[in-house]
């Protein structure tokens, strides 16, 4: 099936010589047009521009423009492919943008994987745009590179990869707690990676239920004050009290009695013995892609109640598609300038809404459902 859909994307991208094009708003069909269009007449708008910067949200592109921009560092599951090879991605990000918010983006694939070249080029081509959707950079430089660009740019800037993910999963959360009939602020939660999604993830489930447990598993083991080996990243999860850090050991001896996995580290490091040590009616998101952490059928003989992927041949897919139409249409039509934490967790809360009788089954509304980018939208603001 894979090689099947390998073989027609491959094609299907030859035939159209990438997935993007570009049209004009209007037609030049005469001199009279030409003159409106572009010179003479456009020094009136590019005068009137120069004077009253904030109104070139309403006279140019850049209110209802996005820039979607990777260094190519960590493309999907591949890795670093750099720039080239993250361009069919970003010309496909930008397709879903158009097509689920009527956001128009801007694939940009930079040639370059230092982090303060990336901010300066950032920097350079932002007057252009009224947003900037950074993907597929890795951690933990990603979390550097979105700080700066927030200081320095007034206007919104996010990292799909984390905030897009993050976002998702508590609306997935929010209903899978319904279903089991469970607490989130009493829940013990385990998640394995603590890259730019595993981090964003916990900060923004911690930031929604205070109260709950957070347990974070890297390559290495449990991140606690024991380790000597933790990056500033893991280091601010301590500090600020996003995770438990007063127990050690591996995935196994996270899992003790915990409530919830999240999964978003790599394929297979969770068996269903390791499911049967979890507390009553455990709740499963194994989000790598494109094989998760256990495959559904197998957690379902650890005694799963809930299980979600990040596929979409398993029911409860969690993809970021939910969330980054709508925060971007949002914020473009709000005039926003910063997404905040406040917006993610209402954008959640939108999307759960979204299925009001949650179960097993159903966690999260379909991707197609031309509901959720109006409901993520209407919120940021």
């Amino acid at each position: 099936m894979q090689n099947k859909t390998n073989k027609q994307a491959l094609a299907l991208h030859k035939k159209l010589g990438g997935k993007l094009r570009i049209e004009s708003a209007t037609k030049v069909r005469n001199r009279a047009d030409l003159s409106l269009v572009y010179t003479p007449g456009v020094a009136a708008v590019s005068l009137h521009v120069a004077q009253k910067p904030e109104d070139a949200r309403i006279y140019t592109g850049k209110g209802r423009t996005v820039a979607v921009i990777s260094d190519g560092s960590a493309v999907l599951g591949l890795g670093n492919i750099g720039a080239l090879g993250a361009l069919p991605v970003m010309e496909g990000k930008c397709a879903l943008f158009k097509t689920f918010a009527g956001v128009d983006a801007v694939p940009l694939v930079l040639d370059t994987q230092d982090a303060d070249e990336i901010v300066e080029t950032v920097v350079r081509v932002a007057p252009a745009f009224g947003g900037i959707n950074l993907e597929d950079i890795a951690a933990p430089k990603c979390f550097e590179i979105e700080r700066k660009l927030i200081d320095r740019l007034n206007i919104p800037i996010m990292h799909d990869d984390q905030h897009g993910t993050a976002i998702v999963v508590l609306a997935g959360l929010i209903n899978a707690a319904k279903v089991v009939k469970k607490d989130l602020n009493k829940c013990w939660v385990t998640v394995s990676g603590v890259g730019a999604a595993g981090v964003a993830t916990m900060r923004l489930l911690k930031k929604h239920a205070p109260s709950v447990n957070i347990i974070a598993v890297d390559s290495t083991g449990i991140v606690g004050k024991h380790r000597e080996d933790l990056n500033g990243i893991k280091k601010e999860l301590i500090a600020d009290g996003i995770i438990y850090a007063d127990r050690s050991g591996d995935l196994v001896h996270a899992l003790a009695q915990s409530d919830i996995f999240l999964g978003v580290s790599k394929p297979g490091v969770l068996s269903a013995s390791m499911v049967k040590m979890m507390a009553k009616d455990p709740i499963i998101f194994a989000m790598a892609n494109p094989t998760p952490e256990i495959m559904p059928d197998e957690a379902k003989k650890g005694g799963a109640k809930v299980i979600a992927t990040g596929r979409s041949d398993f029911p409860n897919q969690i993809n970021n598609s939910l969330a980054f139409p709508g925060i971007f249409r949002g914020a473009l039509d709000n005039k926003v300038t910063k997404i905040t934490m406040e917006m993610k967790i209402k954008a959640a809360q939108a999307i759960a809404k979204l299925v009001p009788k949650p179960t097993a089954q159903k966690i999260v509304p379909d991707m197609f459902d031309k509901r959720v980018a109006p409901a993520v939208a209407k919120v940021i603001r």
